[in-house]
């Protein structure tokens, strides 16, 4: 299959830069996959679209601020590392930028804005210890103290290259119910909600549950190949509880609709379908590198609330998988003619 059947034109200036003063007040384009059904209505009316009995998970991921800008500790250039993966004893996979300066033992230094190499004890520092493609490398951390609490000292949100201007106030790129820091991107379809509006949902009967990925690479990284069949995907960690586990094999068993809140629940969805196949759903955790394209067959995942995305990118595959390929570019042109607002901070989707 090739990408370019995934790929749209795009007016720049339909890509949201700052985020709505109230979350519930984006537009939301509705779509029925059977039918290819298209309308459109605000974020408000998501209510009329689900049913008593619904299972609606959301991604209770918190984002960390990733993005960290330091000096080489023997030049004195400045270099930027956006932190993706923990792996452990203090080493992350990142990506940096300019890559091309960071060999294998390179070592960066990153403190109080305005901090140039020299021999003073930095709050933070990072050793290369592995390259990788398109600018990705391992690097281990040293410091004294606690590495969160500098991180959030040092870093910054590390919002999508398209995004432009400044967040002036960081939880406007954090849903209201997140929880568990680890991902270097916001669940973005989760960014519509306020606790009053999923309460508001709770009392028509919708079951309301949690899981956690963690935002990593396969965000960040496009297809670069011509053949989608041919992607990777970069794997990203995963966490089902057992109440989770427990409603969503209720769901199935009763007949009842599973809506996936976002692509990041929808992969994590559909990765423990794959991982327990006939059997029920346990709490689990796990790497999820999952890639669902047209011609994939969904197993949990009944309906879909997502933002609109990138050309050519995993996620326009993700939701063609689920609605179809003609479908998903139809409901996308029109989105451009009525001017929706795209991307982290645009509008709402809800495939049905």
């Amino acid at each position: 299959m090739d990408v370019n059947a995934f790929d749209f034109d795009l007016p720049e200036s339909l890509i949201a830069q700052t985020p709505l003063s109230n979350r519930t007040s984006s537009r939301l384009l509705t779509l029925d996959k059977s039918s290819g059904a298209i309308g459109h209505h605000s974020f408000e009316q998501l209510i009329d679209y689900l049913q008593a009995g619904d299972t609606l998970v959301l991604n209770d991921t918190r984002v960390i601020p990733a993005r960290l800008f330091g000096v080489k500790a023997d030049t004195g250039a400045q270099v930027e590392l956006l932190l993706l993966k923990e792996l452990g004893d203090d080493r992350w996979e990142t990506l940096a930028r300019p890559a091309k300066r960071l060999k294998r033992g390179a070592v960066i230094r990153f403190g109080e804005s305005g901090q140039t190499a020299s021999s003073a004890e930095p709050l933070l520092q990072a050793v290369v210890e592995e390259e990788g493609e398109m600018g990705a490398r391992i690097v281990r951390f040293e410091y004294t103290g606690i590495f969160r609490e500098l991180l959030d000292r040092l870093g910054t949100m590390p919002l999508p290259p398209y995004i432009k201007e400044s967040l002036a106030d960081r939880e406007r790129y954090q849903t209201v119910y997140s929880r568990h820091p680890g991902s270097a991107a916001a669940p973005t379809a989760g960014l519509h909600f306020t606790p009053e509006y999923l309460e508001k949902i709770a009392r028509i009967g919708v079951h309301i549950v949690t899981v956690t990925l963690h935002v990593g690479l396969g965000t960040f990284r496009p297809v670069s190949v011509d053949r989608i069949e041919e992607h990777t995907m970069h794997e990203e960690y995963y966490s089902v509880p057992a109440e989770t586990a427990a409603a969503l094999n209720a769901a199935k068993a009763e007949g009842r609709r599973v809506v996936a809140v976002g692509t990041t629940s929808a992969r994590t969805l559909e990765t423990v379908a794959g991982r327990f196949g006939d059997k029920p759903i346990e709490a689990c955790d796990g790497w999820s590198g999952i890639f669902m394209y047209p011609g994939y067959t969904f197993q949990i995942v009944d309906a879909l609330l997502t933002n609109f995305h990138l050309p050519k990118s995993t996620l326009v595959m993700l939701v063609s998988a689920l609605a179809g390929t003609d479908r998903i570019k139809r409901a996308y042109q029109e989105a451009i003619e009525r001017q929706y607002r795209f991307f982290s901070f645009g509008d709402a989707m809800f495939i049905y």
